[in-house]
C-alpha cells in the first residue's frame, strides 16, 4: 500500500471516491467546491492537511491506496451484486478496505484480476485509445492449424445482432496441439471466444495470465497478494496517462 501526497483537487475528490474526475471538474467550474474555506480553482493543489468541502460538506479524505492481484476462478463472475453468491462481490467484502476489479473476466474464463481503489489507474487502464497488453493462454475443442493462428492474429471480424465488431491485429503463438497465446490490445466483450467462433472453433479452456508487465506466474487460483514495490513502480509508469 501507499499514501497520497499533494494532487490538483479534480484528482483529489476523484480518489476519495466521491465522484469521476470530470464530475469533479464539473463541481469546481460551478463553485461547489471549497478549499479551506475559499472556492477552489482547478489549480488547486490539496493534500490530506487541507479542508475539502463539497456544497459546504466536508470530503472525507482518500484512504491508502492498495493495489492486488487476484486469481478469479471459473464461476466467480466479475459483477458486483450482493445477493450473488458467484459475485465478485463475495471477496471484495472480505478485504480490508474497499477495491474494485480493473476490467472483468467472464464468468467461465480465469486468470489475472487487478483490483485497486486508484481511479485515476482504472481510467488509464481501460482507457481505449491506449494499447495496453493482456495476455491469455486458450485451449480449444480441436487440433488448432497454421492457418487458424494467422486468421487470429491477422484480426477476426463477427456480427452480433446489427453490430458488426472487428478485433484488432494481435499477437498469437501455438503452445499446443488445441493450446495458444493470444496478446491483445483490446477488451471487447468476450472476444477471444467470439473471434475462435468465427473461425469455426470453441473455447474450451481460457485463462489470463498478464495484464501489461503483472503475471499471474505461480499465484494459486483464488489467491490474492499485494503487487510488489517493483510491480508497481513498472505498472505506473507504463500505463499511459489519459
Amino acid at each position: 500500500m501507499t499514501t497520497r501526497a499533494t494532487h490538483r483537487i479534480a484528482k483529489w475528490i476523484a480518489q476519495s471516491g466521491y465522484c469521476s474526475r470530470r464530475a469533479a471538474e464539473r463541481l469546481i467550474t460551478t463553485g461547489a467546491v471549497s478549499v479551506n474555506g475559499a472556492v477552489a480553482k482547478h489549480t488547486d493543489a490539496v493534500s490530506a492537511l487541507d479542508r475539502v468541502c463539497i456544497n459546504d460538506e466536508p470530503l472525507a479524505g482518500p484512504p491508502p491506496l492498495c493495489y492486488m492481484l487476484y486469481h478469479k476462478p471459473v464461476g466467480v463472475d466479475c459483477n458486483n451484486r450482493s445477493q450473488d453468491p458467484a459475485s465478485l462481490y463475495q471477496v471484495l467484502k472480505l478485504l480490508p478496505q474497499r477495491l474494485f476489479a480493473v476490467g472483468r473476466l467472464d464468468k467461465d474464463s480465469s486468470g489475472l484480476l487487478l483490483l485497486t481503489n486508484d481511479g485515476e489507474l482504472c481510467q488509464r487502464l481501460l482507457h481505449p485509445d491506449y494499447d495496453h497488453e493482456k495476455g491469455y493462454r486458450v485451449d480449444t475443442d480441436k487440433a488448432i492449424t497454421a492457418n487458424f493462428i494467422a486468421n487470429m492474429a491477422a484480426g477476426v471480424s463477427w456480427q452480433l445482432g446489427e453490430k458488426l465488431y472487428q478485433s484488432r491485429p494481435c499477437k498469437v503463438e501455438q503452445s499446443g496441439a488445441q493450446q495458444f497465446y493470444i496478446t491483445l490490445t483490446q477488451g471487447l466483450h468476450r472476444q477471444i471466444r467470439y473471434m475462435c467462433k468465427a473461425l469455426g472453433y470453441q473455447v474450451a479452456a481460457l485463462q489470463r495470465e498478464r495484464l501489461l508487465n503483472l503475471q499471474l506466474n505461480g499465484l494459486a487460483v483464488a489467491q490474492l497478494r499485494e503487487l510488489s514495490e517493483t510491480e508497481l513502480t513498472q505498472l505506473l509508469s507504463t500505463a499511459a496517462p489519459v
